[in-house]
């Protein structure tokens, strides 16, 4: 072999190790969709642990709420997504197949029926009349339609508008509506004006609870379980260090300013939002009680009560046989902390 062929071949050879390189490169590329919820996790966001944690090139994009999230996985854009029960209800009673792999937050008082100053709403029974928003097809337009129903009354009674959270924002500033049912920062910022009337786990004890959760496609779960393994282990590292160490949580750190840089708002409003949260341990989580019980897991009976009130309320139109599928434990097992 002379020198100009060997030259070619070491040239064509190293062509096809870097063309090798980049298809594994690409392979290692993973959108992530995410809200302005305030979760400890979102450091991870600003600082790029969940790409160091993971070995992937993470695209992470902001989005308004689960209905766009779950929009954005079926159109292939987006392969992992930070969503409500209600939006995954829906989603997979029409038929996009995706999985749970980790409950960030269930009912609690991180998301709130506010109503404005001036509104005439003292009480529940002061509803009637009254306009109210929530995001489309969000945990909070779940909770705000069950809520209503509870009390005796409908959308006749009551009007209910499913509009984008700036959008409620917009609207409760003007005085166009009497309340909204919202998560931060929208709820810190409804509540410069008006009061808490009732809170998300005020519902889910009437009978209504929901959760929160990182979701897949259910084939890049399938064909990432390492990704979904790395990618929890970081949500259990910040969740311990909020657990174990609050100074470390509040208005004046770093880990505050991140999230406000990274979410919207303030460092205090964030630092409060986090107070307000309902966290599940990771044992908890991969129990039989949440995500690891099969036709018995608790999320998935969430999920199956949830479509069968959308669909009592027109919103979807089949409840399926079960909803287990749509629930996985196994991020969760030997994930470190």
């Amino acid at each position: 072999m002379n020198i100009r062929t060997l030259l070619a071949a070491i040239t064509l050879g190293s062509a096809s190790l870097l063309a090798t390189f980049s298809v594994e490169a690409a392979d290692k590329k993973v959108v992530v969709a995410y809200q302005t919820d305030a979760l400890p996790s979102s450091v991870a966001i600003a600082n790029g642990e969940f790409a160091k944690a993971t070995g992937y090139d993470i695209d992470f994009r902001k989005f308004n709420s689960g209905a766009e999230i779950f929009a954005a996985i079926a159109s292939g854009d987006v392969q992992v997504g930070y969503v409500g029960s209600s939006p995954f209800a829906a989603a997979t009673s029409r038929g996009l197949e995706v999985k749970a792999f980790y409950l960030s937050s269930i009912s609690g008082i991180d998301e709130a029926l506010v109503v404005r100053n001036g509104s005439g709403i003292a009480s529940l029974s002061d509803l009637k009349g009254k306009k109210l928003a929530a995001a489309p097809v969000s945990t909070d337009h779940y909770q705000l339609l069950a809520l209503i129903k509870s009390l005796g009354l409908t959308e006749k009674d009551v009007q209910v508008f499913a509009i984008p959270q700036p959008e409620i924002v917009a609207s409760y500033n003007r005085g166009d509506i009497d309340g909204g049912f919202v998560w931060d920062p929208a709820l810190s910022e409804l509540k410069k004006n008006g009061k808490v009337l009732v809170t998300s786990k005020d519902v889910a004890d009437k009978g209504a609870p929901t959760f929160s959760a990182w979701v897949s496609a259910s084939k890049f779960a399938d064909e990432n379980p390492a990704f979904l393994k790395g990618f929890a282990s970081v949500v259990n590292k910040y969740y311990a260090s909020f657990a174990a160490d609050k100074k470390a949580w509040d208005a004046d750190s770093e880990n505050a300013k991140l999230l406000a840089k990274t979410l919207g708002g303030t460092p205090e409003q964030q630092a409060a939002a986090l107070k307000n949260l309902t966290l599940l341990t990771p044992e908890v989580q991969a129990s039989e009680a949440w995500l690891g019980g099969g036709e018995k897991s608790g999320a998935a009976k969430i999920l199956k009560d949830t479509a069968a009130f959308l669909k009592d309320q027109g919103k979807v139109s089949e409840v399926l046989p079960s909803y287990a599928a749509f629930v996985t434990p196994d991020a969760l097992v030997n994930a470190s902390n």
